[in-house]
């Protein structure tokens, strides 16, 4: 009797009841699933196909997923993060992960496109992306944040003595703006602990590597900034001064930070008077650097200043001596289009992320109408796709930073934004169009 007259009784006693016909012999409940189940016997060749197939496989797999410009990072494993976590509970991980070497890298970020060079401070950048300060504020996490894709990573604001920043809860996601709220308060490891990474950073460079660096960031077209603060029982000029002596050395650009809103009298220092005092006092620091390289300084200012503020800043800094301005940090205001809650809304801090653009872009215009189309300005608020990158080199930006859009898209941010960008240049180069508004 074949097998599927056999199964068919099998069938029809064990499903209809009855007994088998007389004659016809009858499969068991064992038999049944032994014959269904029971896989054939293993042979070399086709335990070589399936090995061979798993191999590519998890190769392929992970090939794909430590690639910064896969998918996976943007629409799984970013979101999946702030599903489960809270803002700053996200924040610390990715750092931590990134210190542990568990991070994607940018495999087309080293392809040099002349399109998107930009010259600037006597250097020169493969691309216009860079990375704010606030996210590895103590760096912890330069390298890969290079390898990610980013031609400039600043990091900060740091602080002469360390210090907790403001109590937790203090920074918030509102996911229907993609913007988010910060009260971090200069949570800063200090300048000796900074200092030691820093060197350790260096050390290990030149114990791997028989050419000396070519700058701080260790590789052509990308440099490396330090953003410096007050702490904030501290001298609001010491202080500064402080950390362009102890970090100036280890730095392509410092920046001197006075518009975070979470520092107790820090935007004080935007006044006029002050503010050419302190900048008056930084450059003496840093022109006093030991070493041959004296680096650029750049000023951080805020996006809530009067017209007549920005002209008052913009005069002090043209004869400060310093070399550039960043425009701009957080914004104090809540503008009438956020549509999260209000009671994420209202938190107290500052305001980053698309909310902040316009108002960054105004105080950009402003500030190069007033300061000449040659000095450097660094463009910072809102910039999350290419047009808005775009928008700002017309208004006056030589380059520019991300930070809470980072946050929101993960790793693969400079590559998208450096395909977006070429779109939008339409043939042109970026430095053809950096203050194009004013020509």
């Amino acid at each position: 009797m074949n097998a599927s007259v056999r199964g068919a009784s099998f069938v029809r006693v064990a499903f209809c009841g009855g007994s088998p016909r007389p004659g016809i012999s009858t499969t068991t409940p064992r038999q049944l699933r032994r014959a269904l189940f029971t896989r054939a016997e293993p042979t070399p060749v086709r335990n070589f196909f399936i090995n061979t197939v798993l191999i590519v496989g998890i190769g392929l797999g992970a090939y794909y997923v430590t690639d910064a410009r896969s998918a996976f990072h943007r629409y799984f494993l970013v979101p999946a993060i702030r599903w489960t976590t809270d803002a700053e509970t996200a924040h610390r991980f990715a750092i931590e992960a990134m210190k542990a070497g568990v991070y994607p890298v940018d495999r087309s970020a080293d392809v040099e496109d002349p399109d998107l060079e930009v010259e600037v401070f006597g250097k020169k950048l493969s691309s216009p992306i860079g990375l704010a300060a606030g996210f590895d504020k103590n760096a912890e996490a330069i390298d890969p944040l290079f390898a990610m894709g980013f031609s400039y990573v600043e990091v900060g604001s740091i602080t002469p003595k360390p210090q907790p920043g403001n109590p937790q809860p203090r920074f918030f996601r509102l996911p229907k703006d993609e913007a988010a709220i910060n009260r971090y308060g200069f949570n800063s490891d200090g300048h000796l602990k900074v200092l030691a990474r820093l060197r350790m950073r260096l050390h290990s460079f030149l114990t791997h590597n028989e050419n000396t660096p070519v700058n701080h960031a260790f590789k052509e077209g990308k440099l490396l900034a330090v953003n410096l603060g007050k702490n904030k029982d501290g001298d609001e000029i010491a202080d500064y001064v402080d950390g362009v002596k102890t970090l100036g050395n280890y730095a392509d650009l410092l920046v001197v930070n006075i518009s975070s809103p979470n520092t107790p009298g820090l935007r004080d220092l935007q006044n006029e008077k002050k503010l050419g005092s302190l900048l008056s006092a930084v450059v003496v620091a840093r022109d006093s650097l030991s070493t041959p390289y004296k680096p650029p300084i750049c000023v951080k200012i805020a996006p809530d200043l009067s017209e007549t503020e920005v002209v008052s800043i913009a005069n002090v800094v043209k004869g400060s001596g310093i070399d550039g301005v960043i425009v701009s940090n957080t914004t104090i205001s809540r503008p009438e289009s956020l549509r999260s809650p209000s009671s994420l809304a209202n938190e107290i801090g500052g305001l980053s992320g698309p909310p902040v653009k316009d108002l960054s872009l105004n105080t950009l215009r402003t500030l190069r109408k007033h300061i000449g189309p040659s000095f450097t300005i660094i463009g910072c608020g809102g910039i999350s796709t290419g047009k808005d990158a775009v928008e700002f080199a017309k208004a006056g930006a030589s380059f520019f930073q991300v930070l809470t859009g980072f946050a929101y898209d993960g790793p693969g941010m400079p590559s998208r934004l450096r395909s977006e960008i070429k779109k939008e240049l339409n043939g042109k180069k970026w430095m053809d169009i950096v203050n194009s508004e004013f020509k």
